[in-house]
């Protein structure tokens, strides 16, 4: 069943995570080969601490000297979540051994695999899954409870401009009420290859 695009209770039920970007990704499809890089990011909730899309960077220290800033050991991580499961958001997952590993329809941790919808999963309380297709079927977004606000990370966009009509996209038409339903409740974006951003009228619906 597709999630309900006009729920208004998507917001996790607590505020009390801190969030950082530890490297702000990027797009270029004119280049041949194309260049590609994934927006990394971590947070910390209570004792959960979570790395989302640990894909591909110019390489590892990218990721881990940002960690190290933070005083983070990647042994430590908790949880790494997928927004789904192309390549470019996932090659470095390996980085986190301890860490269980969430995507669309489970949970994997060593050998076991639990099934469970991601929609409306709590990976603590301040941080929910919910799924948001479009980009692949797969698709979903974290939205993670803060003191100042509800901070969305999702593919739904690239970066805080484009695109407008995803030329990728399993299905572009999904996205636009998924953008919809994201917006309702995040105050800060962190899109799929770019900084994160604060949504004015201008941003794609």
């Amino acid at each position: 069943m597709s999630p309900d695009m006009t729920d208004h209770d998507d917001r996790p039920i607590a505020s009390s995570a801190d969030v950082h970007v530890l490297f702000n990704g990027y797009v270029d499809l004119t280049a041949s080969p194309f260049s590609v890089a994934s927006t990394v990011s971590y947070v910390r909730d209570g004792d959960a601490q979570v790395v989302i899309d640990p894909g591909l960077v110019p390489n590892r220290r990218s990721i881990l000297e940002p960690l190290e800033g933070l005083g983070v050991n990647p042994a430590e991580v908790t949880d790494v979540i997928f927004s789904h499961h192309h390549p470019d958001h996932t090659v470095n997952a390996a980085l986190f051994l301890n860490a269980r590993i969430h995507d669309y329809w489970a949970v994997y941790k060593n050998d076991t695999w639990t099934s469970r919808p991601a929609e409306g999963f709590a990976v603590s309380p301040s941080i929910r899954l919910i799924e948001t297709p479009g980009h692949t079927p797969q698709c979903i977004t974290t939205l993670v409870g803060t003191p100042k606000g509800v901070t969305a990370f999702t593919h739904l966009w690239w970066t805080a401009t484009e695109p407008t009509e995803d030329p990728l996209a399993w299905d572009a038409a999904a996205m636009h009420p998924a953008r919809v339903r994201v917006l309702k409740v995040a105050g800060l974006i962190v899109p799929g290859h770019g900084a994160p951003f604060t949504p004015e009228d201008s941003t794609p619906k």
